[in-house]
């Protein structure tokens, strides 16, 4: 049986005056799938005892790109190139990733997932990488803030990350450096506890971490859901170490539930 793999939607609108639409990217589907997992679209409601019931149903929790992150999470004012936020699904992926780390439920976090992973556990971010971290290297390849219109924007691999040779990361994926795609303004500032660093970009912004305990908690500021299918299949094995981990989860869930 498959695990049953969460990953919380984002709000688009496709008409101004028409309510949002709740869904995800389908490279991010494809991805659980083509591991072997079965995606489950969690949708952004207030009532936290439906959450709770959405939370239990899940064996590993993917949490995705997608929009800046509400600064007010970590006690700061929005910054003049702060892009578009939504407040229910910070609240709602927040709910789920605490839960998730106290539960040792496994998290993959990718691009804002790896950034929320760190605001719900008490880090901070830098609002605007060009503003606030000065660098030579264009860590946003796209033309607009995360909102990259050309393929070529999401499969170009535009610098290297360097890897911490013994973290999982590195071990799954074989290697202690690669090239990555880049999509993103924002990046971690302040590292939450429970949270070590294991990728850096040339310029030293935090490109993965890893949780400090013993469930896997991986998050990467890339877009292996853009690679894993073409441009680099070496991004197969970490949605395949993350689909094995939920599956174990599951299985001792229910040894110990009897």
């Amino acid at each position: 049986m498959r695990p049953r793999i969460g990953i919380p939607c984002e709000t688009v609108r496709d008409r101004e005056w028409w309510p949002p639409l709740h869904g995800h990217r389908q490279s991010y589907l494809e991805a659980v799938v083509s591991a072997g997992g079965f995606p489950l679209l969690i949708p952004l409601i207030e009532q936290e005892d439906l959450l709770h019931d959405f939370y239990g149903q899940i064996d590993g929790l993917l949490l995705a790109g997608g929009k800046d992150i509400d600064p007010a999470h970590y006690g700061e004012k929005p910054h003049d190139q702060l892009d578009e936020v939504d407040p229910l699904q910070d609240r709602v992926e927040c709910y789920l990733t605490r839960r998730a780390v106290a539960d040792g439920k496994p998290v993959l976090a990718i691009c804002r997932g790896l950034q929320m992973v760190n605001v719900a556990l008490g880090g901070t971010l830098y609002q605007d990488i060009p503003s606030q971290f000065p660098t030579t290297i264009d860590h946003d390849a796209s033309s607009k803030h995360a909102m990259a219109v050309n393929i070529e924007d999401w499969t170009s691999r535009t610098h290297e990350m360097h890897l911490e040779p013994e973290s999982q990361l590195a071990y799954v994926l074989e290697t202690t450096s690669l090239p990555v795609n880049s999509l993103h303004h924002q990046a971690i500032r302040r590292l939450a506890p429970g949270l070590r660093v294991v990728g850096l970009s040339p310029d030293q912004v935090i490109e993965a971490v890893e949780g400090t305990g013993r469930s896997f908690l991986i998050g990467v500021q890339c877009h292996p859901e853009a690679l894993y299918n073409g441009a680099d299949s070496r991004w197969q094995a970490l949605f395949a170490a993350f689909i094995e981990s939920c599956m174990t989860w599951g299985i001792e869930q229910g040894e110990e539930g009897g």
